[in-house]
């Protein structure tokens, strides 16, 4: 597959003015508290090492990012946590930043989420987050840079009583202060179904893959109308992710004849025109890049003025349902399809 991402130059300069971050649209949570519309990704993938993406993180809050999407298992938070630390010195206050973390899958054990959150307190150099995730449903483990046939040893399929489990001490860490909010990530309609009928704290977000070439409008509609805010991650088509996650069929959001004349008339880059899209249709996209013009570009996109409704409608008719993050690695026996992990039939995999 050819790399297809946005060739810009790695310096600042021709960047423009910082974005005035008032002006970057928020989402309303139902607790009432208020996110930013677009956010920075930091999954550095096997591309970006971890100071590298520290300084991006730092570069982007200059430029007027206040949302950061981290996880532990990107394995730079400590270092995105010095880049926080020296932004505070430079005048930016703690309450102006939202900022995400996630449980990765080996720490859903009972005694572990608090454990977690905590190591990620720390490394962030923070005193509480303002959203922690459940990264994925399933408790299966792999190691970095795993081939896509890695499985756990003991892997196994999404278990609701466990996974209620892992929510009570997620619910926990907003009763400890150590957290503001808790939302879930790769989750399906009948999976949240179970977690909203459950919960004492219901989830505030889903992060979730949303593109053009996939816009999930059953399950966007169905978080939107329960009160969850959708994040979408791969918002421009992810043409950095790992190699595990190509296949022959998947497509290219920013080679669509769609977006690229869209781009073209605008004078702008289609990916652009990807995540002016999705701040527009109302999810919050966390793009990635490492690359000054491309993350000032980005934020950019949200205070401009928006697309045209013919623009919004013909972007909504070439959806092709191209999940590209498909999560092979989740699955929990030999010669399954990574459909089972996605509830597609609206019936969990056991």
């Amino acid at each position: 597959m050819p790399d297809l991402s946005p060739s810009y130059d790695d310096s600042a300069a021709g960047c423009g003015e910082p974005v005035d971050p008032t002006l970057v649209p928020k989402r309303k949570l139902y607790t009432g508290a208020l996110m930013p519309a677009i956010g920075l990704g930091t999954f550095g993938s096997d591309h970006a090492p971890p100071e590298e993406v520290a300084a991006a993180v730092k570069g982007a809050i200059l430029a007027g990012y206040r949302h950061l999407d981290c996880a532990s298992v990107y394995g730079n938070e400590d270092r995105i946590g010095a880049a926080l630390e020296e932004v505070f010195h430079r005048g930016i206050r703690r309450e102006e930043l939202w900022v995400t973390s996630k449980l990765w899958n080996d720490k859903h054990g009972e005694d572990e989420v608090i454990a977690s959150c905590k190591k990620s307190l720390a490394d962030l150099r923070l005193d509480y987050l303002d959203m922690y995730l459940v990264h994925w449903p399933f408790p299966n483990f792999h190691p970095p840079g795993c081939s896509v046939d890695s499985r756990s040893p003991g892997a196994r399929p999404y278990i609701h009583e466990n996974f209620m489990k892992t929510w009570r001490r997620m619910e926990r860490l907003v009763e400890l202060g150590l957290v503001r909010h808790i939302g879930t990530s790769n989750m399906t309609i009948p999976k949240l179904n179970l977690l909203l009928r459950d919960a004492s704290i219901k989830p505030a977000v889903n992060e979730m893959e949303l593109h053009p070439h996939f816009q999930q409008p059953e399950l966007f509609d169905f978080v939107r109308g329960n009160g969850i805010e959708p994040i979408g991650y791969c918002p421009v088509g992810s043409p950095g992710r790992p190699q595990r996650d190509r296949t022959p069929y998947d497509t290219v959001d920013i080679a669509d004849p769609v977006i690229v004349e869209i781009a073209r008339r605008l004078g702008v880059h289609p990916a652009a025109v990807c995540v002016k899209w999705a701040v527009q249709r109302g999810q919050t996209p966390i793009p990635f890049s490492t690359k000054p013009r491309n993350y000032v570009a980005n934020l950019r996109c949200a205070v401009t003025e928006p697309l045209a409704e013919p623009d919004m409608r013909a972007i909504a008719r070439i959806d092709r349902n191209c999940r590209l993050i498909k999560g092979q690695v989740f699955l929990w026996k030999d010669n399954q399809s990574w459909e089972d992990l996605w509830d597609i039939d609206g019936e969990i995999r056991t």
